[in-house]
């Protein structure tokens, strides 16, 4: 193993999951974040294991030509963002070469990878943000750690926040409003949650409590109200679990409406706190095009969406098809999916709720599949649903390239075949990447 506090110079050859530089020394694979690939650098050993190591950078001996100054005061030191120190053609590639890797390696497939589709921008992009608040301020955590970093401005986040924050600070100076102690399961406030409909302007901001009443709210809510006129939903949720889960089960409307209102396209959709709904508002419209675009609809067409949520991709194709039936296993996201086809007119889409892979094939058929799942992946026993309703394409949408190669592989053995893969830049500055993939059904081909 390499001696812990040991100091050496490293060429740096590869880049990790979470984009840190990876070079080796004696043998050993040495993780060194900040550090960029075809760098040579100085680091220092932190931790060594059997057969890697991680290392701190101490000095870049030989800069990578896409070497940048970074524009976020705090990227050293937040562990939000991991490209700062790199120009955003380095990051496009690397998030292009991440997903090959996978598919090759995890997957075992040979389909075309396309370059990844980078966003208009890197700043001011995401529309929720969300807060931990703790005895060491407001703010974000570092790395790998629950070390709370104090935090006025997120560059990436909407400027507003920087306001809502500013506000709820000085209330809770002015009020002894005390912050969340994890490790003592302490404290009056935990998490402060916002989301900003970039198309409407609606702005919701949620303070997520441990007890269930806040002291003063009445006061916190007239002067939130005075920060920003489109505030127009200001609640307190309620989280008393020992979790690093931010929001809890039980919510109060403080002030105004219990959602906001964005638009996607054409299209309205109403979002509580607990809603999925994509952060990268520029980029989902990119995105959602290009699902429409794989899933090569015709007004004949049956859609299956199999994790529907609150409804925004099974109403934006059905736009395209003569009917979505989307599936979903959490009772109140259906709920929302139904009001938003309501709200939008949309008489073509159903909603159901239940486990995917337990209902789907009972729903009849479906020209089209399209899979949305959480970063874990689908559940073996869905794919084998899927292919048990045999439709003619499938279009599956991934936020994790490793559990995405992982079900194509398995796709390919029940007769899918991986055609052509899109990654999508839905979360500029972070070593994360979206990706669209489009499968045939073998058999019809």
């Amino acid at each position: 193993m390499l001696e812990k506090n040991s100091e050496h110079i490293i060429d740096i050859t590869g880049t990790g999951a979470d984009g840190e530089g990876v070079g080796r020394k004696d043998g050993f694979a040495v993780f060194v974040p900040f550090a960029l690939l075809g760098e040579k650098v100085k680091i220092k050993i932190l931790k060594s294991q059997k057969t890697y190591a991680f290392g701190k950078l101490l000095e870049v001996v030989e800069p990578s030509k896409h070497r940048t100054e970074p524009k976020c005061k705090y990227f050293y030191k937040c562990g939000g963002c991991s490209f700062w120190h790199a120009d955003y053609k380095a990051e496009l590639e690397y998030k292009t070469q991440k997903v090959v890797d996978c598919i090759k390696r995890i997957g075992g497939l040979d389909a075309e990878v396309l370059q990844t589709i980078g966003g208009e921008s890197c700043e001011r992009y995401r529309n929720k943000a969300q807060f931990p608040v703790t005895p060491e301020g407001i703010g974000f955590f570092a790395q790998r750690s629950h070390r709370l970093i104090s935090i006025n401005d997120c560059i990436i986040q909407n400027e507003v926040n920087e306001e809502i924050l500013n506000t709820v600070r000085e209330f809770m100076f002015e009020f002894a409003i005390r912050p969340y102690d994890e490790t003592q399961h302490i404290g009056d406030i935990r998490h402060i949650f916002t989301r900003v409909a970039e198309e409407t302007g609606e702005i919701m901001v949620c303070i997520v409590t441990r007890a269930k009443k806040l002291r003063h709210s009445d006061e916190l809510v007239k002067r939130l109200c005075e920060v920003n006129s489109n505030i127009v939903s200001i609640i307190q949720n309620i989280n008393q679990e020992k979790t690093n889960v931010a929001l809890g089960s039980t919510s109060i409307l403080l002030y105004g409406k219990p959602f906001i209102k964005d638009k996607i396209g054409d299209l309205q959709f109403e979002i509580s706190p607990h809603s999925f709904y994509q952060v990268n508002h520029k980029q989902t419209k990119v995105m959602y095009d290009k699902v429409v675009e794989f899933a090569g609809l015709t007004e004949l067409d049956t859609v299956f969406d199999l994790y529907c949520g609150i409804g925004t991709i099974s109403l934006y194709v059905a736009q395209y098809a003569k009917k979505v039936v989307g599936v979903e296993c959490v009772e109140q996201a259906v709920l929302d999916a139904r009001k938003n086809a309501e709200l939008n007119g949309i008489t073509n889409a159903e909603f159901h709720i239940g486990n995917a892979e337990e209902i789907a094939h009972t729903l009849g058929n479906a020209d089209v599949v399209i899979v949305d799942p959480p970063r874990k992946g689908c559940d073996e026993k869905l794919l084998k649903t899927i292919a048990k309703i045999a439709p003619k394409r499938v279009v599956y949408v991934s936020c994790n390239p490793a559990t995405l190669a992982r079900d194509l592989k398995i796709l390919k053995e029940l007769g899918y075949i991986a055609n052509t893969i899109q990654p999508v830049d839905m979360f500029p500055r972070s070593p994360h990447v979206e990706c669209l993939v489009l499968l045939y059904n073998g058999s019809e081909t």
